[in-house]
């Protein structure tokens, strides 16, 4: 680590030995939290203690430092779109457009990770930043307030999510995966899996795919011929036969438009679907049908 990421560490090190339960702070929710560093002590660490698998963070007026600990109630066994359990608990977190005033580290074994900076005016939002952590491991997100003379407009703020699976959120990251993994196709196991897991299961199809250079993904237009499942309001329409929404996925993987009716899944990543397993439908179907006649659906699924 840089020797400044080394004197911050030492100087956190030291704060922390002497901050005592006055120091701590919990939100009403368990989710979120909000404040103001003018209330804090000269000097001080205010630690923050939240247990939701996902929310957000407000801290007008950024002085001294905070020390947020993440402990959500997760499930025990992770499960993904693609049916594995690695045990690995993925953290992602977004910063707002506006975030000044701080710099947001990882701190992992008494060791901080520099994951935001505190961003100029004229340089383009930070992207979002994630990380994996085992089971059992805590994660602590530091932030270090930086020295400004005016401090009444900067507010550090961003949301955090924590999850037991989703993969695609890596094509978000500094660091992403190959394209081979991210882009291969589900197998059946697989697809049946997800179907029971994911935050939407949608029938439908293609209407266009457009890039987002910016998110590094493409996004994919769906009309939505049937809805099984959704999390959120992603698919929404007037027509009683079609919905509407967008799903998106790694740019890499080249999804391009094309005829025929497909199964949708996938998770929700920051209000945004990401894509799981997508098969041709008629291909689903015969799977399906095939599990559940051999008793090994994990779950039921009303199909044409």
């Amino acid at each position: 680590m840089p020797a400044f990421g080394v004197w911050i560490n030492a100087i956190w090190i030291l704060l922390f030995a002497g901050c005592d339960l006055a120091c701590s702070s919990y939100s009403e929710d368990q989710c979120s939290w909000r404040g103001s560093g003018l209330s804090q002590q000269q000097g001080s660490v205010e630690q923050i203690f939240l247990h939701c698998s996902e929310g957000t963070l407000d801290w007008l007026y950024p002085k001294g430092a905070l020390r947020l600990s993440l402990s959500p109630r997760l499930p025990s066994v992770a499960v993904g779109p693609g049916g594995s359990s690695s045990g690995l608990i993925t953290a992602c977190v977004k910063p707002s457009e506006h975030f000044h005033g701080a710099q947001l580290y990882l701190e992992r074994d008494g060791v901080l990770e520099l994951l935001i900076s505190d961003r100029l005016e004229s340089s383009p939002p930070p992207r979002v930043r994630c990380f994996s952590r085992l089971p059992g491991e805590r994660v602590a997100l530091f932030l270090q307030a930086t020295p400004h003379q005016d401090i009444s407009r900067r507010i550090a703020s961003f949301r955090y999510e924590l999850r037991g699976d989703w993969t695609a959120r890596l094509s978000l990251d500094n660091n992403p995966i190959s394209s081979e993994e991210a882009c291969r196709p589900c197998n059946n196991t697989e697809i049946l899996m997800a179907v029971c897991t994911s935050d939407f299961v949608v029938r439908g199809n293609i209407r266009s795919v457009v890039e987002d250079d910016n998110l590094r993904a493409a996004v994919i237009k769906v009309s939505a011929t049937r809805v099984f499942r959704q999390k959120y309001a992603l698919f929404t329409g007037n027509s009683r036969l079609s919905s509407r929404g967008e799903v998106r996925t790694l740019l890499q993987c080249g999804v391009k438009p094309g005829p025929g009716s497909f199964l949708f899944t996938g998770r929700v990543h920051f209000g945004e679907a990401w894509l799981g397993c997508a098969p041709r439908y008629k291909d689903f179907q015969r799977a399906y049908m095939a599990a559940k006649a051999a008793q090994q659906i994990p779950c039921e699924l009303p199909v044409d």
